[in-house]
């Protein structure tokens, strides 16, 4: 799914919770389908995993000197396996579909949480948090200042850890 973007989609316009409330649960569906997607990619990797093994594991036994073993014991077969370009392929395309479906799974529960965190947004302009005698803030504001802030230690951090690095 090339049209995902969770930086973007999981942002929330405070001053459009209507409109954010009618795409949530299709931002919901989307990145739930895409996490089940890259859950069947994590099953065939693994699957494609244990066929490389077994289908090594038994050339490995029928052909050990090939492999340079003398004894075919269970250790030697094992560890011969591990050191073959083949599995170690297959390993590595098993590990990144892994993190493929992790990061998914992570953005689900990001989804969930913006859902909480309408929810909580509703409750407080019902609450008339949003109005009162004195102006309304200026929330569009005041999270460009927070991120500015937060840029900035981040920098800080980044320069910390160069130090720390020499």
């Amino acid at each position: 799914m090339n049209n995902l973007n969770y930086e973007e989609d999981i942002q929330i316009d405070h001053n459009a919770l209507d409109v954010e409330w009618v795409q949530q649960p299709e931002l919901m569906r989307k990145y739930t389908h895409h996490a089940a997607d890259t859950k069947r990619d994590m099953d065939n990797a693994k699957e494609r995993l244990e066929v490389g093994r077994a289908k090594l594991d038994m050339d490995i036994r029928n052909n050990p000197t090939k492999y340079g073993l003398e004894k075919t014991t269970e250790s030697a077969v094992q560890s011969t396996i591990i050191l073959q370009g083949e599995y170690q392929k297959l390993s590595r395309d098993y590990t990144d579909a892994k993190y493929e479906n992790d990061v998914a799974m992570a953005v689900v529960r990001a989804v969930d949480q913006r859902k909480t965190a309408l929810e909580n947004l509703v409750r407080l302009l019902n609450a008339s948090y949003f109005a009162g005698p004195q102006s309304p803030r200026d929330l569009n504001h005041e999270l460009l200042e927070e991120k500015k802030r937060k840029d900035q230690n981040a920098k800080v951090k980044i320069n910390r850890k160069r130090k720390d690095q020499e």
